[in-house]
């Protein structure tokens, strides 16, 4: 029963890393932009969320926690959104194509992240000598006395505050999208672009706003990786391919924020099981980490035999939009 207990707290901590950038995607792909540079949106974010805590801490004596966290969340999201306005630029205004695009901002990202890693892990003084402890510890604080509850404080609340906000970002972003005016006119944008213009909604402004924002969360799923999961660290490796988990698990959620939820603990479960299996050597423990690939493209196929409005993509998903010719 224990092991099964720490099983489901591993993969929750494993997963919602995951849902910060299925989320931003999500957010993204609504309005018809297909970004596949959120893995690398994900690093840009970590390794400057990172480098906002080191250099306040390096510049300051006794570094406030609560003001590193400040400085660490805005760094990451600001540099996040970046990443994803040179993304609209080039989509939107400039029409390049989308998925060569998305590709080399994750190249780019993933360059960025590991280039600036090794600058500050020199300043530090070598490879894994980059220490923001001050600021980690503000991310893993847990609830006071809620986490010493017997069982349901580890599986429930035995984790720092960027995992609730996580699952409440869902929430609201799934209110968002299917509850409000701005929500309907955002996926009107994504299903038809043509039509949506002609009824008077800005098409460029949703379209770069949906995929800033959406930059903006994936980016905090890398600082979670980076302050909440590592604790302040970074290697050569980031968060290996975890960005790339985030966009598998927008199809497996079938384009639904809440649905990325569970999901994402599924995706975390499954990317851990080969621990909790003993004996495997390490070929098969590579199977076992492809799984959640496997589960989405069956998703994938059973969803396409279904042809069920609701749970496919948006009609206007990865096409540019040339008002001229609406």
């Amino acid at each position: 029963m224990n092991t099964i207990l720490i099983f489901i707290q591993k993969a929750i901590v494993q997963g919602m890393g995951i849902l910060f950038g299925a989320e931003g995607e999500i957010l993204t792909e609504k309005s018809g932009n297909l970004n596949l540079g959120i893995p690398g949106i994900m690093y840009m974010g970590g390794i400057a969320g990172l480098m906002g805590a080191f250099f306040y801490e390096k510049g300051n004596e006794n570094p406030n926690a609560f003001v590193g966290m400040l400085i660490s969340l805005f760094c990451a999201f600001a540099c996040a959104v970046l990443g994803g306005l040179i993304y609209s630029v080039l989509t939107i205004t400039l029409r390049a194509n989308q998925n060569v695009t998305g590709l080399a901002l994750t190249t780019f990202g993933t360059g960025f992240g590991n280039f600036f890693g090794g600058s500050v892990s020199k300043l530090a003084g070598g490879v894994g000598q980059i220490s923001v402890a001050t600021t980690a510890k503000a991310y893993q604080t847990k609830i006071p006395g809620l986490s010493k509850i017997p069982v349901l404080g580890d599986v429930l609340f035995s984790y720092g505050f960027l995992t609730y906000t996580a699952i409440l970002l869902a929430v609201i972003l799934s209110f968002f999208l299917f509850r409000t005016r701005k929500g309907l006119n955002l996926r009107a944008v994504g299903e038809n672009p043509g039509t949506a213009d002609a009824a008077g909604i800005s098409v460029t402004k949703y379209k770069y706003l949906s995929t800033c924002i959406g930059a903006g969360i994936a980016g905090l799923g890398g600082l979670y990786f980076v302050m909440e999961y590592s604790g302040g660290t970074w290697t050569d490796k980031g968060f290996g391919d975890r960005g790339w988990l985030a966009v598998a698990l927008v199809i497996f959620a079938m384009w639904k924020p809440l649905n990325a939820i569970w999901g994402s603990i599924l995706f975390g479960a499954l990317y851990i099981l080969y621990l909790y299996i003993p004996g495997l050597g390490r070929s098969t423990q590579e199977v076992f980490k492809a799984l959640p690939y496997l589960v989405t493209i069956v998703v994938l196929i059973i969803t396409s035999f279904r042809r069920k409005k609701e749970n496919q993509p948006p009609a206007a998903l990865g096409l540019p939009y040339f008002r001229e010719e609406r």
